[in-house]
């Protein structure tokens, strides 16, 4: 096989045209990414500091986004086919109206996505990203000493004390930043279309990728085949962070083909130090973008063992933007930090360990060391072995293992609930990360799976071949092994609750490898076969290494193509927020309205909420106490309280409330969520609200 094969550049003519369509998508792709990670930064100094107004951030917006066009519209594209140009534009602009046209409705944070929208709501009405609290709001500083009293609530954590409490939103802080672009814009509606646009950026951004790594004419199946995939679909309708981080990731890796390319004249000096803040900065939308981030560090010194220099640019321009989200985050995610600590410490370990190993070869190397001829010659077959006995391993876990985790996790608990309720033997701390193979296979087939191994271990022993005979590596590896090496630690431990389709997160960077995998394939088929048989054998083996791939993805999205996940619920907040009148303060007296009301109720309804804990609830003559002493200092205070219940009037009866009266009688329909099997339709969600005041008695 070619060691230019089986990912190989093409001669494309460069006509003006060509090379302004190609300058122009990429300067689009790389800008975006860019804007996405200034913004970042630029929420953490002004809503760290409490100045996040729209005055003073859309028109940053604006001349950052003009800044980050002219930066990467400064390094050199790839000309591109007229019709290629016009097909990726088609794709990502049809994928970008399916995705808005079908958006959900996530606004409760039962889930991540509503709980970064929530946080996005509330630094676009407070102006600040860790939100100070009044305590006279609530009744006072006694009413938060009380036991069982909290501000909390799932993915937002009281911080401070009593006498001056804050709210700290879960997660990092870019999308939250982002999306609250959206809310200052056409308020909590438009922030549900944002992901959409964000999302065809990013498919874009893969397309040129595909374009840059050898397959231009290929690119825009490469671009439809992610669009058409469930798990991107299913985060681009909602304010989750895989859009951003599509974006970000994508236009890092971009940018990194480019530099590897080139070497290291100035402009292309440009193109390595913005693929490393670009993936770098990607944990400035989500924290695990430290895991392709460190994975840059074997990709940079197989390049500086060659002697090439664009790495020492990538690395800098990676170390700086991971410190400064890194840093950002201790500042004002640190109470997120400590929860993911077991999955965050050990992937720093990795990045040191990596970090010493690369540099110990690298000492070996100038020190004269050198791998011998017989290694040499085994090892491009003996890497390609290895990774197809890897990808095996991978997918014959559940064979041989089970894995669990603690039963004392809160995801345990919800997991053993979801087993009870599908029948199956109950064991909450499963978390079924040996299915992760099986999960990937629901999505795409088994066939596009085998044709993506075959394609990655014969571009693994390319890579191996390359470098044992000396020459440069091809400008792809980069792509290459951040793919594989994210895949593969992604696969092993997904980290994530496993119910399905919202476990399928997961997969938005596994699943679009796999396509441009298979494209590649598909590519080289084409263009080796046509040396050596007529072209329509050629095409024909082209169309069906596509079809294997392209026809069951679209099969399995099909079910889920008109979806409009929870429909309905923002009507239904907004209707719960027109109940409540200037001067109430509202209290959470059940566990679903404690889960998920009490940001609702602060942020966007704009009301002091106070909830509480279930220990409190259980305990019903000293939640009835409590109940009235609150009652009592908000009263002093000139305040009203507002009984709510989101499971019935049990928890309102029992209070013996008054005036209860229901404020919301909604069903919306939500992905179900199953442990074994792939979810086809929507179950019913009741988003069903009770208010009521406190009797004395």
């Amino acid at each position: 096989m070619s060691r230019s094969l089986p990912i190989a550049d093409e001669d494309l003519p460069s006509s003006p045209l060509e090379r302004a369509g190609g300058r122009w998508l990429q300067t689009i792709v790389l800008g975006a990414a860019t804007w996405v990670v200034a913004m970042s930064l630029l929420a953490v100094v002004l809503a760290g500091l409490g100045a996040w107004f729209p005055w003073l951030v859309l028109p940053l917006a604006l001349v950052g986004a003009g800044a980050s066009g002219w930066l990467a519209h400064g390094i050199p594209a790839r000309a591109l086919p007229v019709w290629t140009a016009a097909l990726l534009v088609v794709v990502s602009v049809g994928a970008g109206i399916w995705t808005a046209t079908t958006h959900s409705e996530q606004v409760l944070p039962r889930r991540d996505s509503a709980s970064y929208l929530q946080s996005a709501i509330s630094m676009a009405e407070t102006h600040h990203r860790v939100v100070p609290v009044d305590p006279a709001s609530v009744g006072g500083p006694e009413v938060l000493a009380l036991d069982g009293i909290t501000l909390a609530s799932p993915a937002f954590y009281e911080v401070g004390g009593d006498a001056d409490p804050a709210i700290q939103p879960q997660f990092v802080i870019g999308p939250g930043a982002i999306w609250s672009m959206g809310v200052w814009l056409g308020g909590p509606a438009g922030a549900l279309l944002f992901p959409a646009l964000v999302s065809a950026l990013g498919i874009l951004g893969l397309g040129l990728l595909t374009a840059r790594i050898g397959a231009p004419r290929w690119s825009p199946l490469a671009a439809a085949g992610v669009a058409l995939l469930f798990p991107v679909l299913h985060t681009a309708r909602a304010t989750y962070s895989e859009p951003l981080a599509m974006v970000t990731l994508g236009g890092g890796l971009l940018a990194l083909v480019i530099a590897a390319r080139q070497g290291g004249r100035g402009e292309i000096g440009r193109a390595a130090l913005l693929a490393g803040v670009l993936i770098g900065g990607t944990a400035f939308v989500r924290i695990d973008g430290l895991r392709e981030t460190i994975l840059l560090i074997p990709v940079a010194a197989l390049a500086l063992a060659q002697g090439q220099k664009w790495p020492r640019t990538t690395l800098i321009g990676a170390g700086v933007s991971t410190v400064l989200a890194g840093l950002a985050a201790l500042w004002l995610s640190n109470q997120y930090l400590g929860s993911i600590a077991a999955s965050l410490v050990p992937l720093v370990g990795l990045g040191v360990i990596m970090g010493l190993l690369s540099a110990g070869l690298l000492w070996w190397q100038r020190r004269g060391g050198a791998v011998s001829q017989s290694i040499s010659r085994l090892l491009p077959t003996g890497l390609g072995v290895g990774v197809v006995v890897l990808g095996l391993f991978l997918a014959s876990r559940p064979l041989w293992q089970t894995v669990r985790q603690s039963p004392d996790d809160p995801g345990s608990r919800v997991v053993a609930g979801l087993q009870l309720r599908q029948g199956l033997a109950v064991d909450g701390g499963r978390t079924y990360a040996e299915q992760t193979v099986a999960w990937l296979s629901w999505w795409v087939g088994i066939p596009a799976l085998v044709i993506a191994l075959v394609t990655l271990a014969c571009a693994v022993r390319v890579v191996a071949s390359t470098w044992t005979a000396g020459e440069s590596l091809p400008a792809w590896t980069g792509p290459l092994l951040v793919g594989a090496g994210s895949t593969v630690l992604t696969l092993w431990r997904p980290g994530i609750t496993p119910d399905h389709p919202w476990a399928e997160r997961r997969l938005v960077i596994v699943l679009p490898f796999v396509i441009l995998l298979c494209v590649a394939a598909a590519a080289y088929a084409v263009r080796h076969l046509s040396r050596r048989a007529p072209v329509a054998v050629a095409i024909g083996a082209g169309v069906v290494l596509v079809a294997a791939t392209i026809v069951p993805t679209a099969f399995a999205t099909w079910p889920h193509k008109g979806e409009r996940v929870e429909l309905g619920e923002l009507a239904a907040v907004e209707g719960v927020c027109a109940s409540l009148k200037d001067g109430d303060v509202v209290l959470a007296v059940d566990s679903r309205a404690a889960n998920e009301w009490p940001q609702v109720v602060r942020g966007q309804c704009g009301h002091p909420v106070l909830s509480t804990t279930r220990a409190l609830q259980q305990d019903p003559a000293r939640f009835a106490t409590t109940v009235v002493t609150i009652d009592d200092a908000v009263s002093a205070k000139g305040g009203r309280l507002i009984l709510l219940a989101a499971e019935g009037t049990k928890a309102l009866d029992a209070l013996r409330a008054s005036e209860i009266r229901q404020v919301s009688d909604v069903f919306v329909a939500e992905d179900d969520r199953l442990l074994e099997r792939r979810p086809d339709s929507l179950v019913p969600l009741s988003v069903e609200v009770w208010t009521g005041r406190t009797t004395r008695y």
